[in-house]
Order: C-alpha cells, then structure tokens, then sequence
C-alpha cells in the first residue's frame, strides 16, 4: 500500500493529474459560519464579513488555543485514506475532511486517530490483519508528512511533538477484536504504538459485563498504559471497567442522553461516575448523537460539565468517520467557532483550557502514571481467554 501511494504521489505525476481536487487553505479572513466543503470558492459564494462581536469572540478563541490547542479525540482518517486512490495532506484534499492545513486553523495540538475494522465475514474475522494495515499506514502517512505529524503514545511524547511545531498522533482507539482474545497480541499493538482500546464486541467485553478474561485484559492495558475506551460498550462492562481499572477511562465519542436519546450517550447517573473516578468524556460533532447545530454540541458539553465536572469533558470530531456533522463543524479547521460559543456561553478560560487540551493530558498522564506502578508490581500477565473463560 505504501509502494502504490509514493507512485501515485511521485512529482511528476501529481504534476499531471489535472483532475486532482485539493481543499483551498482556511484562513482568518475566511473564516465564516459557512459550511467548509472543500470546493474551489467562486465568486458568488465568496464570504461574507463575519459579525464583529463573533470576529472577536474568534480572536480570543484563536488566543486561548495558540496556548491550549486541541486534543481531539477521534478521527476515522486512517480509514478514510485506505479508501482513496491518491492524497496529500499538505496540499489538502477535497475528499477528507482532515488536512494539515485544516488542522493547523482549527489550531489541534494532537489527535487520536482511530482503527476501524470490518465486521467478521464469510472468510473470516479480518479484524487483527486489518488493525495491523491500518496501524502499518498510519506509521507510513506520518512518516511522510513529518514536518507536520509526530506519532506520541504519552503525556510527554504529545507534549514534545506540540513543541515542536508538530501535531501529535495517537493510534488508537482500536476495536478489542483488534487483539484477537490474545493479552500477547495487546502487547504487540502497543509496542506498534497502540494507546486505546474499545472494550466491546467480544465475548469478553459484551451486554452482561466483563468475563474474568476481560478483566485481565483491563489489567494488562493497565501495565502497558494502553487507554480503556467505553463508547459503545454496555452499561455491565463500563462500571466493571471503572471497578477494575487504576487508570482513568475515556469515551471517545458520547454525548449526554439527558439531552439526546443514542445508545453511545451517557446517562446522568454514568456522567456522575465518570466524573467521580475522574473519567473522560469526549463529546463528538456528530449530529445523531448531538444534534444538527453548533449549539446542540455546546449544550452536550455544558451537561457533561455540569454532571460530571469541568476536568471530564472533551472534544471528539469524529471527522472522515461518515457521520454527519452540523454544519458550523463541517471539518477539521472549525474548532475555534465551538470555542468562541463556550466562551460566549461564559465559560472560564480555564475550564475551556481543559477542555480542549488539559484533560487529555491528564488521562496520559494518569495512564503513564498507573503503568510504571503497575510493572513494579507484576509482569506481563500468561492468562488466556480459555484458561479464564473456558
């Protein structure tokens, strides 16, 4: 896969190809409410002057962020790059809604980049052969746009890449089919550089809670730093996850069910103990589980601060994972419009400050934290799945 796309990006031939789309670079100046598509401008819809008190809201949200940038924490784009003949990030492209230049206006400081993998079919599960292509492509992809990406699996190693004018990327989370039921294929996936895991759709992990194999999953992540993701698992298998795990846990991509009816959302009671043993949430631009407005995702965010706390609330995009999005959020570059209505809203600059960057942080740092205890204690865990579940 590799080889095909340096032949396809060669010089020469991206040169030639007339046909080729790419996404005109977000400014300042062109900055409006108007839905990002990628097309060409014309002249009938060039932008219009934004608002003046809405321009200023956005200088003060693009300050706040050139101190605190986001950490968003879900992106389909490994995926979505299988799926298209040719790319370049840099120059931006019509087909995604993530580029480098649209990260760099949306002022995103580090970004986890999911594994998606199929369904079992006919032939078999694919989901370890799949996690493995999709992670050998990321390597690849950031290894080839290195002045604007750097692979980080840590608090530290995030921070570095921010300080280096690069935009960190997590590898994960990754479906626990990823594993195969094997606490050995955990351990090769972090060594890759996996740093989250989604604990549902196994017979370990499911609708009745967690087997004693899921627990000694959990407890392995545990050792290695690998990060529990809960969205979409059952409510039995989140509350057993946050019984057993000594790390902090995150959904990736939930909203509040108290504003919006989605079996990914959390209800009050579930928000309440996120925030009790200092959780995560990461609440998604995605209209079936938010809502179609700006507003709707503002008031998601607000509900989980209210519940669960200031430092458990944060920002998933869910870009180039084909969910619809409302239209103030339509990519990547949009991040300081959401901003600039928390802070309309009056939110504190520091509870904005953590939201977009500072609780991330202290979910890797907690992660590294319960990982260097945890080898201090015991090694890498023998357990297999029949041996506990059989």
């Amino acid at each position: 896969m590799a080889d095909l796309q340096d032949e396809l990006d060669s010089p020469a031939e991206a040169g030639e190809n007339e046909e080729r789309r790419t996404a005109p670079t977000p400014t300042d100046e062109t900055f409006t409410d108007e839905t990002f598509t990628g097309d060409e401008p014309t002249p009938e819809a060039a932008p219009e002057p934004l608002d003046p008190d809405l321009r200023d809201s956005l200088e003060r949200a693009r300050d706040l962020l050139a101190e605190h940038p986001v950490a968003d924490g879900y992106s389909g784009l490994p995926s979505a790059l299988r799926e298209l003949p040719w790319y370049d990030l840099e120059l931006g492209d019509s087909g995604l809604e993530t580029d480098l230049p649209r990260l760099r206006a949306g002022r995103v400081g580090a970004q986890f980049w999911s594994l998606q993998v199929p369904e079992p079919g006919p032939e078999g599960d694919r989901a370890v052969s799949s996690a493995l292509e999709q992670l050998d492509l990321v390597r690849h992809v950031v290894g080839r746009y290195a002045n604007g990406l750097r692979v980080a699996r840590d608090a530290s190693e995030t921070t570095d890449a921010r300080n280096c004018g690069r935009i960190a990327t997590l590898i994960g989370p990754a479906s626990a089919r990823a594993i195969g039921d094997s606490l050995g294929a955990l351990r090769q996936l972090h060594t890759l550089g996996l740093s989250s895991l989604t604990l549902a759709g196994t017979s370990w992990a499911g609708a009745d809670g967690m087997t004693p194999f899921g627990e000694e999953v959990v407890r392995e992540m545990n050792r290695l730093g690998v990060l529990a993701d809960l969205s979409g698992a059952s409510p039995a298998t989140a509350r057993r996850v946050l019984a057993v795990s000594k790390a902090p846990v995150l959904w990736t991509r939930s909203g509040a069910r108290a504003l919006r009816e989605h079996p990914a959302n959390l209800d009050d009671e579930l928000l309440a103990e996120v925030g009790r043993t200092k959780g995560l949430c990461l609440v998604p631009f995605a209209a079936d589980r938010t809502g179609p407005t700006l507003g709707d995702v503002a008031d998601h965010m607000e509900h989980v601060r209210r519940v669960a706390g200031p430092e458990c609330v944060g920002i998933s995009g869910m870009y180039d994972t084909r969910s619809a999005h409302p239209g103030e959020l339509a990519d990547a570059s949009r991040y300081p419009r959401l901003v600039a209505e928390l802070l309309g809203r009056g939110w504190p600059e520091a509870d904005v400050a953590a939201l977009t960057w500072g609780n991330v942080q202290r979910v890797l740092r907690g992660a590294d934290f319960t990982a260097r205890a945890a080898r201090e204690r015991r090694g890498a865990s023998t357990a297999t799945i029949g041996r506990l579940d059989g």
